[in-house]
């Protein structure tokens, strides 16, 4: 069974060989760790791969180097200060303050209209694996950066008419990109927003259902009639809108399932939606014992296969401080559930 047909039938919670496999890095590993990532994929090559022959355009706005100490600025014009190298940092500069600052922004439009699509299909057929393809997509968390975290709040609970310009300029970006994903020969495409706290929603969900799932709902509706899978990543306590994303269509649902009634979203969703991972990465990946890793590995599976060998990606999220030990052995307990 090859990588592509492995991730397709956890998909379609039909039976697989082995649990797929998904490998995710901080950029520090990818700076400062690249001989312990390359012993993990050697011994544990990942199912899932990302397009080739595919790049974005250059943006006008982005200035600096990221993930390294000092200060940059994105691809949307928000400016980043970096205090550790590896680290992606975080935004101190919002530029949209006010309504004039909104009449007198234009979004990156060049990173669509000047992407590089050659040779993508050779690449393709030349791999075996699920190729998923990353967008720029995070429409929540990308006011949050042109806004900053408090004032956006603040425009939610007012429903200011500021942050429903930018909403709906946002949303036409997104909508551009996600066709523009679509369109590329790939088997799914993954878009993104943190949502959630270490024990609710950042928001209420009925102001999330209002505002935000009727665009992840287009998104999913736009991949799905071009034959790509929807592959959607949250941080924090996300179980109040679990349901919403397996009405909306979500194929697989990378979320911090640690912080959150494992058996209870399980016995819920399980055949529903695919689980893409993950582990604890807060404790046990960094701090634990490999028993431990392996002990969380398992829990896992008895919740989300019970009994069935579908329906769960065996990813992890390989960060800075995490000991390589704890990842091969997440790994080797994944083989052999």
């Amino acid at each position: 069974m090859t990588g592509r047909q492995r991730v397709i039938k956890a998909l379609d919670h039909e039976p697989v060989d082995r649990l797929p496999r998904d490998v995710w890095t901080v950029p520090y590993i990818d700076m400062f760790r690249s001989g312990d990532l390359r012993r993990v994929l050697d011994m544990y090559p990942s199912d899932i791969s990302t397009p080739g022959g595919f790049r974005y355009g250059s943006s006008r706005l982005a200035k600096g180097v990221p993930c390294r100490v000092g200060r940059y600025t994105d691809e949307f014009g928000c400016g980043w200060e970096v205090l550790e190298d590896g680290v992606i940092g975080e935004v101190k500069d919002p530029i949209i303050r006010s309504g004039a600052d909104l009449d007198g922004y234009r979004l990156p439009w060049e990173l669509l209209d000047e992407a590089v699509t050659a040779g993508q299909l050779d690449t393709y057929n030349q791999t075996d694996a699920f190729v998923l393809m990353g967008t720029y997509v995070r429409p929540f968390e990308r006011m949050q950066f042109l806004r900053g975290t408090e004032q956006l709040y603040i425009d939610l609970a007012t429903e200011d008419p500021i942050f429903l310009r930018l909403k709906e300029m946002l949303h036409a970006f997104n909508l551009r990109n996600i066709k523009l994903a679509a369109s590329q020969a790939v088997d799914g495409v993954g878009f993104m927003d943190d949502w959630g706290t270490q024990r609710a929603l950042l928001i209420s969900p009925a102001a999330w259902r209002k505002h935000f799932k009727p665009m992840y709902r287009e998104y999913c509706d736009i991949l799905h009639k071009a034959g790509k899978r929807a592959f959607f990543h949250s941080d924090g306590h996300t179980e109040a809108i679990y349901g919403d994303l397996v009405e909306i269509g979500v194929d697989a649902y990378n979320s911090q399932l640690f912080c959150m009634d494992i058996e209870g979203i399980a016995a819920r969703y399980a055949g529903k939606i695919t689980f893409w991972g993950e582990l604890d990465r807060q404790y046990t990946l960094p701090f634990g014992a490999e028993e431990d890793v392996r002990a969380d590995v398992r829990r896992l599976g008895a919740a989300m296969l019970a009994g069935k060998r579908s329906g769960l990606i065996a990813q992890l999220s390989f960060e800075t401080l995490t000991p390589l030990s704890n990842v091969l052995a997440a790994y080797d307990e994944f083989a052999r559930l």
